[in-house]
C-alpha cells in the first residue's frame, strides 16, 4: 500500500517542472501551490458528498483523487510524502487526544 503512494509521489515529483502540455500533473504543478490546494479542497468536498451518499465505489474513487491531489499540493510546497511519514511515525503510540493537546495553541 505505502509503495503505491511513494510511486505515485515519484512520478508527481517527476513532472514538476516538466511542460505543461505534457501532463495533467505538470499542469496542475505550472499553476502554482494555491491551485494545487484549491483543487485538493474540491476533491476532499467531493468525498465527503460521496461518504454523505453511501455510494462506497464513488467514495473509493474520490478518496483516490484526495490522495493523488494531496501529493500535488505537498510537492508543490516542496513537503514529501517521506515527511508527512516521518510526522505519523513520530505521532505512532501517543494519544490523538494527548498529541492535539500538546500542540502550540494558536
Amino acid at each position: 500500500m505505502t509503495d503505491t503512494l511513494q510511486k505515485l509521489a515519484a512520478t508527481i515529483q517527476s513532472r514538476k517542472g516538466a511542460d505543461p502540455s505534457s501532463s495533467w500533473t505538470a499542469k496542475l504543478l505550472d499553476k502554482g501551490p494555491e491551485k494545487c490546494a484549491e483543487k485538493f479542497g474540491e476533491e476532499s468536498i467531493e468525498a465527503i458528498i460521496e461518504a454523505i451518499k453511501g455510494d462506497r465505489d464513488r467514495l473509493t474513487s474520490e478518496a483516490a483523487d484526495v490522495l493523488y491531489h494531496l501529493l500535488v499540493m505537498l510537492t508543490a510546497r516542496d513537503v514529501t510524502l517521506a515527511d508527512v511519514m516521518a510526522e505519523l511515525e513520530r505521532r505512532e503510540g501517543t494519544s490523538g487526544i494527548s498529541e492535539k493537546a500538546a500542540r502550540p495553541q494558536a
